[in-house]
């Protein structure tokens, strides 16, 4: 296939996946029963940020224009994608990068994200035969030319010795966070609620702290959270919630809590399920060079940054890590 034959694709996918129809339904009512964190509400959040931000045709053509893929890859090579579970459709942008570029796509899903991919990938081969060499599903990876895998600390350890041999792009577990400055009004507190509640907090581009300064006030921003309360009722977040909340009542710890989400001082920008870190700055300029030089930070939220609710609507451009995916996959020519 050409380049222009795979962006037809593409563009088809995206038109099939903001309709109706009754498998693309069923995939959907399946991920959810294989992973309840996959409610339809966040999955159908995933499918339009992908189906708008990616799979446009306009987007598309410019991305390709951008790094000006070839028409044809004379020697495609066999990329071997392991894919995360943490939110519906993660690791769709790894697979695209690779199609795009004229490679093949050997995908490993993950157990709690499989319904999907796998529908949309036997879509595609359905409408179009000859992209059958470009995707297959695998339970193990052998005999690949490169892998991108993404997982988390220790798994990547995993990667590193298995996959030393080969070209690999390899993920670890980052987080985000958010620098407010006191001054945010009432809408974009609404809407730093988007990057802190979407997806239960389980992906890398959800805020999972704060820095706020010194005599910063919390009631206007837990009162701006209260929009997704109705999360507590989802019996998995109650019960997280519930552990914390136990946790610190007998550790005689401090918190903050509006009923669905609990803030609590800590250092760490890693925050559990239901609970959202805070740490205090006196100067501003200093903890945005720390966080811009941290390893564990996907992005920063805020004023001069990620626009507050934008943190869950990457672009096509937006890699993972900052690593530029298809800039590795075309050096792979």
């Amino acid at each position: 296939m050409n380049i222009q034959q795979r962006i037809d694709l593409l563009v088809q996918l995206g038109e099939y996946m903001q309709g109706a129809d009754e498998g693309w339904l069923e995939a959907r009512h399946k991920a959810f029963q294989q992973n309840n964190w996959f409610i339809p509400e966040f999955i159908d959040k995933a499918i339009a940020n992908i189906a708008t931000n990616f799979l446009q045709r306009p987007i598309l053509e410019d991305f390709a224009a951008q790094y000006k893929l070839p028409d044809e890859v004379a020697q495609p090579k066999k990329v071997g994608v392991v894919l995360a579970g943490n939110i519906p459709l993660v690791g769709f942008h790894d697979v695209l990068c690779v199609f795009l570029t004229g490679h093949y796509a050997a995908i490993k899903p993950s157990s709690k994200d499989e319904a999907l991919i796998k529908h949309l990938v036997e879509k595609m081969i359905s409408w179009q035969p000859e992209a059958a060499p470009y995707f297959t599903l695998n339970s193990l990876l052998k005999g690949c030319d490169a892998y991108i895998a993404t997982g988390s600390n220790n798994t990547s350890r995993y990667f590193e010795y298995y996959f030393r041999a080969y070209p690999t792009i390899i993920r670890r577990n980052r987080t985000s966070v958010a620098v407010l400055t006191g001054e945010e009004s009432t809408e974009e507190l609404a809407q730093l609620a988007e990057d802190i509640y979407q997806y239960f907090g389980l992906g890398c581009r959800n805020v999972t702290k704060l820095f706020v300064p010194r005599d910063y006030n919390f009631e206007p921003l837990l009162e701006a959270f209260r929009k997704y309360n109705y999360l507590i009722n989802h019996h998995k977040y109650k019960n997280n919630y519930d552990y914390n909340l136990a946790a610190h009542i007998l550790n005689n710890q401090y918190y903050m809590t509006n009923g669905s989400i609990l803030l609590v001082e800590n250092p760490s920008p890693f925050s559990p399920i239901s609970q959202l870190h805070y740490e205090f700055y006196d100067d501003r300029a200093k903890v945005e060079e720390r966080l811009n030089n941290s390893q564990d930070i996907q992005c920063i939220v805020g004023r001069g940054h990620t626009p507050f609710g934008q943190a869950q609507c990457p672009t096509i451009a937006s890699f993972a890590d900052g690593v530029d995916t298809v800039a590795f996959l075309k050096s792979l020519s």
